[in-house]
């Protein structure tokens, strides 16, 4: 296998920082490598330095003779005026029809929403989740041998970030990948570079073969260890609760990783959490009773009733633009409906965590601003005090000193986290709370929220974090309706294949030639057969399952493998019946 690119002994430094100290490392012809770290800790000087927009203070780099390669950092400058002349000029597609008739380009377009976007909006005004947005259009319609990305998936949906790792997998060219979605990582990634104290550590396979990897080591270190020790072993718990092949390329001896997670602390007690947010916030949280809402001409929601419950842990999902950051605004009492009311319980202590950064105290030292919103924080049944909570995310004691106004933008996210939860809420509601954090702090955080006893509606395009830290998932489809999700982000994704599907359908039918109003109705009529003979048959079987769980009390085991085949079923009646509506309005 040829290689592409080769690092030999490479130093740099910024100040007096070394952030890659005689590194040595290479890219092969297939390889699709991760690259992790904590921020701030040399992942994007290692991009810089690889594809040569950084030159190293010492060492060589070396590159194949006529590499071609693609690079996608923050750094990216999109060449041209307009969307159409930065991604599609370049490649010399003069008219719609070249493009459009290609399919590869096309689902490149689709698939990143570029489409949505407009060909010809200027790139001067857009913001910079959609200028980063195009330039990887850019990049991945290129013929290419190596591709480089700086966290592709910040700015994309959950259906966004699976399209393009299926793009990634379907490519013949090498990646190598700066990003925090593990989904993501252990999804595409064949290897893993851990960026750490100026070296570059590398393990084979993704994001879960990763964390065996470095609970192992955990485990071999000395005592100053054990607390990154404990998270680790925490995290490989959980991994190892869900989906039994979250590690595509399980390495490392099953007896090691037994011996790794043998004391690992219990999943969360939701049935005890539950009880302790109801003494802390009685019957009524939130509600929305009859609320109609919409977003311009859009209407996001048409005389919806919600409640949003004590002990509820929801993660709310849709695309792009489906309107999430609104709804949240709309629960945190920020925004009015049209009509409808909202109801909120008298215990409530809310705290709204949104994508904007404007609300620091630019004037105080990190620990300052923490300990201005309180001294001491009681989480669960952990007491913390300011500057334990700070070092928790990833404030060490010298950085608790570091004035607000020269933090990173990862840094004011991180410091905007802490001042939430030092507020001791009881209501949270997190909007992308994920962007801009390293997978380490992004455990602390899943580790103080899956034991947090309280309310929370999460929006996020991290998988790992709405499958970790919530019991619910619900949608926004565009159709004024709240969705429930009984099959979380599968169903989702599902859902909108089949939304997707359908709307092509009728695309099909509105440009084909109309067939006879008698014909289209004995369709409808025959299908609304089928789907009425197929409802009766899940109705049967829900009723035979509700039985069987009776039966199966004692059982836990039982009860398992029976609640997740009455949730399948749940979820397939859900389906016919929306496909019956359909058929019963073309039938009329």
């Amino acid at each position: 296998m040829a290689n592409l690119v080769n690092l030999e002994a490479v130093s740099k430094s910024y100040g007096v920082k070394a952030l890659l100290d005689a590194v040595s490392l290479g890219v092969n012809e297939g390889d699709r490598i991760g690259v992790v770290g904590l921020n701030g800790g040399g992942k994007t000087t290692l991009l810089e330095v690889l594809t040569g927009l950084e030159p190293p203070d010492e060492g060589r780099v070396s590159q194949t003779r006529d590499l071609r390669m693609a690079v996608v950092t923050q750094r990216t400058e999109l060449v041209g005026d307009t969307v159409r002349a930065a991604v599609l000029d370049p490649h010399g597609y003069s008219s719609e029809h070249e493009w459009a008739s290609d399919a590869r380009v096309r689902s490149i377009l689709d698939g990143l929403g570029i489409t949505a976007l407009g060909l010809d909006s200027p790139v001067g005004t857009m913001s910079g989740g959609e200028r980063r947005r195009v330039a990887l259009a850019a990049a991945l319609i290129k013929d290419l041998d190596l591709l480089v990305l700086d966290e592709p998936t910040n700015h994309l949906d959950v259906e966004g970030v699976r399209w393009l790792a299926e793009h990634l997998l379907a490519r013949r060219s090498a990646l190598v990948v700066v990003t925090h979605d593990r989904w993501f990582l252990d999804t595409v990634c064949t290897r893993t570079w851990e960026v750490v104290g100026g070296a570059v550590e590398q393990y084979e396979g993704g994001y879960a073969d990763w964390v065996y990897a470095r609970a192992e080591r955990a485990r071999l270190a000395d005592a100053a260890e054990e607390k990154r020790r404990n998270l680790a072993r925490k995290e490989l718990a959980w991994l190892r609760r869900g989906a039994p092949a979250r590690t595509s390329k399980p390495r490392y001896r099953i007896e090691n990783a037994e011996a790794i997670i043998s004391d690992v602390p219990a999943p969360r007690d939701k049935v005890e959490l539950m009880a302790f947010a109801k003494r802390r916030l009685g019957r009524t949280v939130v509600e929305l009773e009859d609320v109609s809402f919409s977003l311009g001409d859009r209407t996001l929601l048409d005389h919806v009733t919600w409640r949003v419950g004590p002990g509820d842990r929801i993660g709310l999902v849709g695309v792009n633009g489906s309107g999430k950051t609104s709804l949240l605004r709309l629960l945190a009492g920020d925004r009015e409906p049209d009509s409808g009311k909202r109801i909120q319980g008298q215990t409530v202590r809310l705290a709204h965590l949104t994508q904007e950064l404007h609300d620091l105290p630019g004037e105080l030292r990190v620990l300052e601003a923490v300990e201005e919103v309180a001294r001491r924080v009681v989480l669960g049944k952990v007491e913390l005090s300011a500057s334990q909570l700070a070092e928790k995310f990833g404030f060490t004691k010298a950085k608790q000193w570091t004035p607000v106004s020269d933090l990173s933008g990862g840094e004011r996210r991180r410091l905007q986290l802490a001042r939430l939860l030092m507020a001791e809420p009881n209501v949270l509601l997190l909007d992308e709370p994920t962007n801009d954090l390293d997978i380490d702090t992004l455990q602390q955080l899943e580790d103080l929220l899956d034991s947090w006893p309280g309310t929370m509606v999460v929006v996020s395009h991290d998988r790992y974090l709405i499958e970790r830290v919530c019991d619910q998932v619900v949608a926004l489809f565009g159709d004024g309706r709240i969705s429930d999700l009984t099959g979380g982000i599968e169903d989702y994704l599902r859902k909108r294949d089949q939304q997707l599907a359908a709307a092509a359908a009728a695309q099909a039918v509105t440009a084909a030639p109309k067939v006879s109003d008698a014909a289209e109705q004995r369709a409808a009529r025959k299908e609304l057969s089928r789907l009425e003979r197929r409802l009766d048959v899940l109705t049967k079987k829900e009723g035979e399952l509700h039985a069987k769980l009776a039966e199966a009390a004692t059982d836990p085991d039982k009860l398992l493998a029976l609640d997740a085949e009455l949730r399948a079923v749940l979820a397939e009646k859900d389906d016919v019946e929306e496909q019956w509506m359909l058929a019963a309005d073309a039938a009329e």
